[in-house]
């Protein structure tokens, strides 16, 4: 009786597993046309027949699922390791909710000792004051973070940053919470999601001149290669807080392009620059702001939107 078509299924290795197992190609006839049997567990020659391996061990796991929430539901392991807590997330966690494996309330007794249970392991988690720096560390990262809005890969990255500093031993002399703000800061250079020092200052609880003091020091120590931001970065979020059309988004980056060739941003701070370049485009598509609104937005000072305002319109060769 013939095989169904599912039981009889075999997947094509790709070069890749080949090398892995060592069987590049059919000692018979030196194809290259191997194709794997999995339920036989054999690896076949398709142009000579030939079995070249048998009994292969299947690395997968021995339950069936066809669709993703079986998949969640069968599946036996946890989150991925996460740089953004101190253990990398391999540690255990009991669950606060009180009820045994079939959703059934536990005793008062059993609850009682759970909650010792839980108690100690949360003590356990950090050994020593070097890992309960870093667990808080970590925690003011994301805290941070959450309040910016920025993803997750930058979380990640602040966490790699705070970690290379405090292997350097950097954190000596400094605040946790200041290296901490600065690695973020970094992190959020690094991923093109620029935050400006004002946005930073405002969800830490450090001062602005010192987040910039540290970051200088541990960028410089730790060898971050940081481009200057590009002020283009900015404009999508503050057109946005403006409400302003997409028509004004365009010319504001076109302002930018063509002020920056002439050499208008060198040492020029790209918020303030940016925020001048959507002050001046709101002017020419008849959708005007006052600055008042503009600075508000970027956090720069209306002398500031003017001056790079003025400096802008002239490179334009426009007359205000």
């Amino acid at each position: 009786m013939t095989r169904s078509t599912r039981q009889r299924e075999r997947t094509r290795e790709t070069d890749e597993t080949e090398d892995q197992e060592g069987v590049r190609a059919c000692p018979e006839c030196e194809s290259d046309n191997l194709v794997k049997d999995s339920d036989r567990g054999e690896l076949i020659c398709e142009d000579c027949g030939l079995v070249v391996e048998e009994e292969k061990i299947d690395p997968g796991p021995e339950w069936r699922a066809f669709n993703h929430q079986e998949r969640q539901e069968k599946s036996r392991v946890g989150a991925p390791t996460t740089q953004t807590m101190h253990d990398k997330g391999l540690t255990t966690t009991i669950d606060w909710k009180d009820k045994d494996a079939y959703g059934r309330s536990i005793s008062s007794k059993k609850r009682s000792q759970m909650h010792r249970l839980r108690k100690w392991q949360e003590r356990i988690r950090t050994k020593d004051a070097g890992e309960r720096n870093l667990q808080f560390a970590l925690s003011e990262i994301d805290r941070m973070a959450s309040a910016l809005g920025v993803p997750r890969s930058v979380r990640e990255v602040a966490s790699v940053i705070y970690r290379r500093a405090l292997k350097e031993d950097l954190i000596r002399g400094r605040s946790i919470e200041g290296v901490a703000t600065s690695a973020l800061y970094a992190a959020c250079r690094k991923e093109g999601i620029p935050r400006s020092l004002e946005e930073i200052s405002e969800v830490s609880r450090v001062e602005r001149k010192e987040i910039g003091r540290t970051y200088r020091y541990i960028s410089q120590e730790l060898g971050l290669e940081m481009r200057p931001v590009d002020p283009k970065k900015y404009v999508p979020r503050f057109c946005s807080e403006l409400e302003l059309s997409e028509e004004v988004q365009t010319k504001a980056n076109e302002i930018i392009e063509k002020t920056a060739e002439e050499g208008l941003l060198s040492g020029k701070s790209p918020t303030g620059y940016a925020a001048a370049a959507i002050y001046a485009a709101s002017l020419l598509c008849n959708e005007k702001k006052t600055q008042r609104e503009v600075a508000d937005v970027a956090q720069v000072t209306e002398v500031t939107i003017r001056n790079r305002y003025q400096e802008q319109i002239e490179a334009m060769g426009i007359h205000g």
